[in-house]
Order: C-alpha cells, then structure tokens, then sequence
C-alpha cells in the first residue's frame, strides 16, 4: 500500500451529496475546498456558501460540532480551481452528466499536480468512461468513491478501480475509508449502481411488484419490513418518502436499460401506482407527499396519512396485526428470528417467502458478475441500507438446504455454485473458526478469512469458546493478551443487578489473573442506563432499604471502574445514557465512537444521575474553579448540562458537554473498530505500569453561596413557565447535592461525601408521586411525561 498522507481535500459540486461529503472530512480534521459554478447573478460564492449553509441547518446534522466548519473554504470553479495544486485528493460531485464530468476533469487535468488522487462520486455512470481521454496519470490515479448519503451517518463506502487504477491506491482507499472515514470499505466492479444499489433497488421493485400481487397496503409493508426485520424503523416506504421515490426510480430505470440480460429484468419496470405517482410528484418529502402525506385535522391536530395503492387516494392509517411478529417479539437475537419468518402462516411469513427466495436466487446469480466474494454483498447492504443481516447471511439463518426447496415453489432456483457449495459438504455461506469468521470462496471451493477482519474484534465470534463468566444480563469474554470484556446483553443494554455483579466479577478476575477490563458491547446501543422498571417497583413497593441498596451497588461499580489495580477502558457508542454514561465518567479511559450520543437524562425520570453522576459533576466543577466569577458560571454550566439533560449529538460534542476529559479519551471513526482499540489502549494503560489512584478528599463545594444561584435560577424558571413545581424541585435538589448541601461557606469534603447526598436525594426523589408517575410513563409507554 501506498504511503499517502490525506490533509486537504477539494470536493467540486456542493449539492446535497458534496457538501455533506465536504462537512463529513472537516469531521476528521481535514482541511476542505468546497467549490462549484458561479451563479448567474449574485455573489460570486452565492451557490457554494448557499448550499453549505443549507447542509449545516439539516437535522441530523452532518457536522460533529460546528467547530469543524472552520476547516472548509468556499470557492468557485471560475477563480478557485486553481487551488487544488495543494490538495491531495480531488473528489468530484457534480451532476450526473457525462459530458459534464468530463469537462470537470479537462479543468482538473490543467491544475492538478501529478499523483494526485482523483475520485467521482457518481452513482451511476460507468467509472471508465469519465476517465476516457485523461492521460495516462490522471487514470492511474482515478476510481469511483461512492459514498451513501447522508456520508456522515450511512457507513457504506464503495471503492470502484478501472482497469487503469494502480492496485496501491485501491489498497490505500479501502485502509483510509475504515479507519479514518469510519466506513464499511466495499471493493465493486465497475457494473450498473455497483453493488448495493444494484441488490438494494432490485430488492425494493421486487417489492413494489409483490405488493401489488399480494394486495399488501403500505401499512402492512412497513410492518413486516421494520425493526422485526432487523430494518430499519423507516423500513420500506417510509425510507423511499425520505430517500425520494424520484431517487429510486432514476436507478431502477437505469438498470432496466443497462442490465437487458439480468434475469430480473423485468422487475426493474415500474409498476403502474409507482408510474402514476411519478406523474403526479408524489415523490416523498421533498413534495410533502409520497407513500405517506402528513396533514392537519380539523382541531388542527397532525395526521399522517398512508396512500391506497389501489385508489391512489390518501387515508388515515390502519394498525397492522400479525402473528407472525408476536412470535418474533421475544426473540432478542435477529438471526433466529428468521426462521420464524420464514415459518409465518400469515402474509408477513408470506412476504418474507416471496421475497427473499427470489433475493437469494439474485444475488447467488450477481457472483461473479458484481463482485468475486460473497461477504461483500452482505457488508454493502448492512453499511448502505442499514440491514441487520446481509442476503447471505439471512440465507445462512433460515438454512440454504431447506431455503433451495421453498425457493423451487416460488419459482427461484439457486446459482449453480450453491448447489456445489452443498453437495460437497459445505451448509452454509459463513462459519467461524477459533473465533475468525470466514466466507465461502466459490473459485478454491473452501473457506477463508474475511479480508481486513483480522484489525477487528466481534464478539459475536468468540462466544463460542472465549466466554470465561456470564449471568443473566452480561457475559466476560477473554479478548487475549491478559485483557477481558464485560459485554452487556439485556434489553437495550440497559443496567440491573446482574450487569453490575458482571463489572465487579471482571474487575476481581482481573486484578487477580489478567492486566485490565474493556466494558463494550457489539449491541446496537452501548446503554439505554439504568433499569428504571426495577427501580419503579421497588419505589411502589416502598422497598427503601432494597433500593438504597442499588443505588450504593451502582454507586460502588462506578467507583470500581475507578479504583482498581488494573486499567478499565469503557468502549461507548451510540446511545450512552445514565449508568452507561457514568461508567464511562468514572473510567480510566475511554474509547468511544465517533457517533456515540452520550448524556445524564435521569431528570426525564423525575430523579438525578444517582450512579456516582451527580458527585463526578460536582467533583469535575471543583477542578475548574479559579475565582468568584468563574465558579458561578461552572456551577451553572456543570449544573444546566444535568438539569437539561444534556444528549451530545456526536462524540466531538460528549467532550465539548464535559461528559469526556481532554488526555483520558479516543475516538475510534469506525465502529467496527472499537472494541479492538479499547483492548489496545488498555493493553497500553498496563504498559505503562498502571497504579491504582486514590479516592478524593479536596472536592471544593460552594454550600449555601452555590445553593442561592441554583434556588434563584430555578425559581426564576417556575416564574417563568420553563418549568413545572416537580422540575423546581428536582432542580433544587440536584443543587443540593453539587453545593455539597448548605454548608455555611465553601469547604472540601470527600467523593464518599457527595456519594452520600447523591444517594439520599436519589431515594427520597423516588418516594414523589410525580416522579413515580414520570417512571412509569417511560415503562409503560416509552415515553418521557413531564409533569
């Protein structure tokens, strides 16, 4: 590979996709020049600033902190193109127009120094003919770099070389996508939409067909295609009205006319509610209107309405009842749900028949045509359409044996290759060996490690033979090099006794026989925080010795995770709420994500963060003090950060929030990663000959001088309606503990002080109504209440 060093990156066009290409490595730190045409009237910027300014207001933001807007300049293609000599990667973005990108690349040819890498993000021109007349270093440092939009949030990103493209700088992409972008990595061929949208669309129109045939409503679809699925909650028409219908049908028009000789051809036509909605601008959100129209009732109340795929007139939505998905409900594990689908009696079990068998016969049949390798497929529909489990890997959980005789029912027939794959003894794509997974490799017939895996760590792989202890809600993996992992597996992630009595177990194990802890999980939230059902029952039950219990059992964890004698490293991501996050306020390192949405929200639940959060807030406000003024204002931001229950909205942010300490954090870009570099840093921590630290003893609190701010500012709030009495309250008791109560002057007093207060206004906050009432709206309904 390539020694190649990426500081400063010009990305040409600004639309939707480039400017968010352009927010997205000013994300990373690099330096960006975001150029595009000069408007016909106005400034001569007006396009470029317009439309960054346009990506920046989107909401989810494209920008981890809007610090990092510092890191674009704006230009245009008439003045600035000259300044891509100092770039090191040109990225272009610009309409899909053949002719257009070519004369792009003639201004790019006459500027750019030579062995600079040039990519086109294209979505569906063939990569080779934009490279057709450049010289002969223009192409053999030109591919396709295909990102999914929006780029900071889809994780796919598909490599596409020409037969011109120099084999190191594919190499160097595929490395520089996973560990800096934070991408799934995907080697294409340079084929109609590649590879996920060629398996990605293709499994939509079957769909839109299906649901004609099978007369499904877009309620019924969307039911039997979401989460249960492990889709995403958007499933299947929700995701096109987002998407744009307009978006879809462009691809699927282009393979109808590329691919004359898929099988599938024919399904790439547009079935007629599809054509009439095209012709109407029913194109989703963009036109207001899609699959979905939201709209106001006559009490002015907001409705969304589903469209009716036969009279193509909109009506309020129908709940969907299946027995199907009740059966599925209590299955935690999406593989074996699966089957479960693929036994349905009722049109969900139906749906999932129709039309995964003719998935599977697709995409054994797109081998080799759109990629060599199997896993690829998979990892291209996981990263850019959000799909729990690949093609293959369904394949895999419903059986390939017994899914080649559904399939024979429906019509479908298998690739040849699977038919070998099977008689020679091989059941199945994917299978995991002294904790490597491997592929089925169709040309050598056997099975071999998945390319680039070895710099990951999935646990999911060493369940079988690595697990040393495990209860109920968590299990202790051994990751090797004297470094184990408590990985937490309940519902959500979220917190209880057994989560608890694992952290411990592991700490203990390790003091003893290993040099260090990751706490880190594969789930798809790192925490949701604490059990807050155990907690409502104990209150109703006025249980207060049992619940005074857990809160000094949390409490006592977190300090655990603190005061051992070997270095314990919280791995967060995504969703780290609660106890989860005051795990990682008490760790001894954190490796967290780059999207990872990290805050103390317990006031939602009528209390205040009663896992060592609170004492850490007051503990962390001490450090900062310096004079009168400044202690006021930390006071209050520390204060205001767990009164608004504060989310950080990427991990840049979690810092910025004072969730993380500067020196005592790492941000790993791609989460496939994290585990494997929590291990690393903890491995680094024992290394450098950890010792165990100290409890604190010189924690400044500001008594009743702190207090009078707090009770002001709450006041000041319930006055003017921001508040309810019970938020007044709760408020004013979170100041009591961060004050340290109402000392008569400032003193120093001991973290087992604070510790003390945070768990006595804990269980006395559990013992209102109005919190209990806010507890068990959160149980019950999922939803905060505020009261």
């Amino acid at each position: 590979m390539i020694n190649k060093k990426i500081n400063k990156v010009a990305v040409l066009g600004s639309g939707i996709m480039g400017s968010r290409i352009a927010c997205h490595f000013a994300n990373i730190g690099v330096e960006v020049l975001l150029l595009d045409i000069v408007p016909k009237e106005g400034p001569r910027n007006g396009i470029v600033d317009a439309a960054l300014q346009t990506a920046v207001k989107t909401n989810p933001s494209p920008v981890y902190s809007k610090k990092v807007l510092s890191k674009i300049t704006t230009g245009n293609f008439d003045d600035d193109m000259s300044k891509i000599a100092g770039c090191d990667w040109i990225i272009e973005v610009v309409v899909e127009n053949l002719d257009i990108k070519k004369k792009v690349f003639e201004q790019v040819e006459q500027h750019r120094k030579a062995g600079t890498l040039v990519t086109s993000n294209t979505s569906g021109i063939p990569i080779h003919m934009m490279a057709e007349g450049r010289s002969d270093d223009f192409r053999a440092n030109f591919c396709g770099t295909h990102f999914f939009n929006p780029p900071r949030y889809l994780r796919l990103l598909e490599i596409i070389p020409t037969p011109h493209t120099k084999p190191e700088l594919v190499d160097f992409l595929m490395y520089y996508g996973d560990k800096f972008l934070g991408k799934t990595t995907v080697l294409c061929k340079d084929t109609p939409a590649f590879i996920a949208n060629r398996v990605g669309v293709y499994s939509i129109m079957a769909l839109l067909h299906l649901v004609e045939k099978m007369e499904l409503t877009v309620e019924e679809v969307d039911k039997y295609t979401g989460p249960a699925l492990g889709r995403p909650k958007s499933a299947t028409f929700r995701t096109t009205d987002v998407v744009g219908l307009d978006t879809m049908i462009k691809v699927a028009k282009g393979l109808y006319d590329n691919c004359p000789d898929d099988k599938a051809h024919d399904l790439f036509k547009l079935p007629a509610y599809v054509e009439k909605m095209e012709a109407n601008k029913w194109l989703g959100d963009k036109t207001n209107q899609g699959f979905y129209k939201k709209t106001k009732t006559a009490e002015g109340k907001t409705e969304i309405l589903a469209l009716d795929l036969k009279t193509l007139e909109y009506r309020p939505q129908v709940k969907v009842k299946s027995a199907t998905l009740d059966l599925t409900k209590p299955i935690e594990n999406v593989r074996d749900r699966m089957k479960v689908f693929a036994a349905g009696k009722d049109k969900a079990g139906e749906l999932f028949r129709a039309s995964f068998f003719g998935l599977f016969e697709y995409v054994s049949d797109r081998i080799p045509e759109i990629s060599d390798e199997l896993y690829r497929i998979d990892d291209a529909m996981r990263a850019g359409f959000g799909w729990d489990l690949g093609p293959f890997e369904v394949w895999d959980a419903v059986g390939v044996a017994e899914s080649i005789e559904g399939m024979k029912k429906y019509g479908h027939e298998a690739a040849a290759w699977v038919h070998e794959m099977l008689a020679a003894g091989n059941t199945s794509f994917y299978k995991v060996e002294d904790g490597v997974r491997k592929y089925y490799d169709i040309p050598t017939k056997s099975y071999k490690a998945v390319q680039g895996a070895e710099a990951f760590i999935i646990l999911d792989n060493l369940r079988a033979n690595k697990v040393i202890w495990k209860n109920s809600g968590a299990s202790i993996i051994d990751l090797g090099d004297g470094i184990i992992n408590v990985e937490f597996h309940s519902k959500m992630n979220t917190i209880g006794g057994d989560t608890l009595q694992a952290i411990n177990k592991a700490i203990d194990m390790a003091e003893k026989d290993y040099r260090g802890v990751v706490i880190g999980n594969d789930g798809a939230n790192f925490s949701a925080g604490a059990n807050v059902g155990m907690i409502f029952m104990m209150a109703v039950e006025q249980e207060w010795d049992e619940l005074n219990m857990a809160i000094r059992m949390f409490q006592n964890t977190s300090m655990r995770i603190r005061y051992s004698s070997i270095p314990v490293v919280v791995a967060p991501h995504n969703l780290t709420l609660g106890g989860g996050c005051e795990f990682s306020l008490h760790a001894d390192h954190v490796q967290l994500n780059a999207e990872t949405y990290m805050g103390l929200v317990e006031f939602g639940v009528g209390v205040i963060p009663g896992g060592g959060g609170t004492k850490e807030f007051a503990l962390r406000a001490s450090d900062e003090y310096n004079d009168d003024q400044i202690v006021q204002n930390v006071l209050k931001d520390r204060f205001l950060t767990i009164g608004m229950a504060k989310v950080s909205t990427s991990a840049a942010e979690a810092f910025e929030l004072g969730y993380l300490q500067k020196g005592k954090y790492s941000i790993s870009m791609n989460r496939s990663r994290l585990i494997a570099d929590a291990k690393a840093k903890a491995i680094e921590l024992a290394d450098a000959g950890y010792t165990k630290s100290v409890q604190r003893k010189d924690i400044k609190v500001l008594g009743k001088q702190g207090l009078g701010i707090v009770y002001a500012g709450a006041n000041t709030m319930y006055s003017g309606h921001y508040i309810s009495e019970h938020d007044k309250k709760i408020s004013e008791k979170l100041g009591w503990v961060m004050c340290g109560g109402d000392l008569s002057s400032p003193t120093e007093v001991t973290e087992q002080y604070l510790l003390d207060l945070e768990r006595e206004v804990f269980l006395s906050l559990c013992g209102e109504r109005k919190t209990l009432e806010r507890i068990q709206s959160i149980v019950t309904k999922g939803k905060p209440l505020r009261n």
